[in-house]
């Protein structure tokens, strides 16, 4: 990745971000008390008389098979446990999804801009009134949930699933009462209602699989997500469908749950993207898992032109410095970039917000990936990446601090476009 003006700078426009939510205890006659302020969440990986002793005992979360099985232990409990010499017992990790750098407060019962200027950039097409695109592929937002009944998103939405209920996968909930979420769905394949007054998405006839992972306050847990990520693969074989998997969300540091679930969905057909993360402009700081070799991480662009093209937002985290211009995505690239700054989508009171981030960046190639697969419908997900690091690479982004010609941990391969 060519480097330009490389330097080392503080960390500006932190995310206000979410974390994965605690959820309720197992079913077990000895499950933590969730009042507890000691209460964890852990895998505990055991043979298979204990471990079915141990879910007795304290409940099951989600079963990994081999790698164990998580559950809800208080402080006292945790503490026993790990004395256990039998046992292999580890904290499960928390993520946050990379939020809103700022929000500025413009909703509204019809957006201000049908269009907005994401999409026309997307679309490469100024004052474009409408788009279209993604017909037979599906998008699984895993996020605070989605608000199915607005207007712009009812007709797409297909699946509304909430892993954080405590009680394994719900079906038919995935209320979103942060907005995140909904916002997201938005951005990718919001069709304009019924009455064309709405805003419209970069694949507005893609069909949506709203999951919900993370909490109300934007709280949530790796379990929850990994299975998640596992279920909408799993969904895209049964079904016979083409599956992008859009995560807005992530962690500073790596969690393998998280990871093997990215390589299964990889392996098993679907294309992963997620968010880049909002710590830059120092470089490597890209988050998981969005640095994750299996996914493709997307960087923020803003409605700014510098040396002829966007502009990458400072906040938007940088990629590894050791690959610069390697034209290879490995762990911790960057692989392309898309708006995040300033983005009007949907809202989960029925209208829209305005809010920033490589959350709202995310999105876009989600929607610009099922738009290209549903013209496309018999590419498999490396085919559908390629195309879309091909695209990128005729778009080569030049402004913002470390974007340059060619692979760079700014923008990565560029901002694809639609047409």
């Amino acid at each position: 990745m060519k480097a330009k003006n490389f330097k080392l700078l503080g960390s500006v426009l932190l995310s206000c971000s979410l974390v994965f939510t605690a959820f309720s205890p197992g079913a077990g006659a000895s499950a933590a008390d969730s009042s507890s302020p000691e209460k964890f969440r852990v895998l505990i990986q055991a043979d298979k008389e204990d471990k079915r002793e141990l879910k007795q005992k304290y409940g099951e979360r989600w079963d990994f098979g081999k790698k164990g099985f998580t559950t809800d232990v208080n402080q006292k409990q945790y503490e026993g446990l790990k004395n256990r010499k039998d046992l292999e017992i580890r904290k499960v990790q928390k993520a946050k999804t990379v939020g809103t750098v700022k929000a500025e407060a413009t909703r509204s019962a019809t957006p201000s801009d049908q269009t907005p200027w994401g999409i026309e950039a997307i679309y490469n097409i100024s004052s474009i009134p409408s788009t279209s695109g993604g017909s037979g592929t599906r998008v699984a937002v895993l996020d605070t949930g989605t608000y199915i009944d607005h207007a712009d998103l009812a007709g797409n939405a297909e699946q509304c699933k909430d892993f954080t209920s405590g009680r394994g996968m719900k079906n038919g909930a995935c209320t979103d009462k942060n907005g995140h979420g909904t916002h997201v769905a938005g951005t990718v394949l919001a069709d304009g209602g019924s009455d064309g007054l709405g805003i419209y998405g970069v694949a507005p006839d893609a069909k949506l699989w709203a999951y919900k992972v993370l909490g109300n306050s934007g709280f949530g847990w790796s379990d929850d997500i990994a299975n998640a990520i596992r279920h909408a693969a799993d969904e895209g074989n049964r079904l016979g469908v083409n599956v992008v998997i859009s995560m807005s969300l992530g962690s500073s540091s790596k969690d393998s749950l998280i990871a093997d679930a990215v390589t299964y969905a990889y392996n098993n057909g679907a294309l992963v993207v997620a968010a880049a993360g909002n710590d830059g402009p120092d470089p490597d700081t890209i988050g998981y898992p969005g640095a994750l070799a299996n996914a493709v991480a997307v960087a923020a662009l803003e409605d700014v032109q510098e040396n002829g093209t966007y502009r990458v937002a400072d906040f938007s985290s940088r990629g590894n410095p050791d690959t610069v211009g390697d034209d290879v995505i490995q762990e911790r690239d960057v692989e392309v970039s898309a708006p995040g700054r300033t983005i009007e989508s949907t809202w989960k009171d029925g209208g829209y917000n305005t809010i920033s981030g490589t959350s709202m960046a995310t999105p876009h190639i989600s929607g610009l990936a099922a738009k290209i697969w549903a013209a496309n419908p018999s590419w498999n997900n490396h085919q559908l990446r390629d195309e879309l690091q091909n695209r990128a690479k005729t778009n080569d982004i030049q402004g913002g601090l470390d974007a340059g010609s060619g692979d760079d941990i700014a923008s990565g391969f560029g901002f694809p476009l639609a047409q």
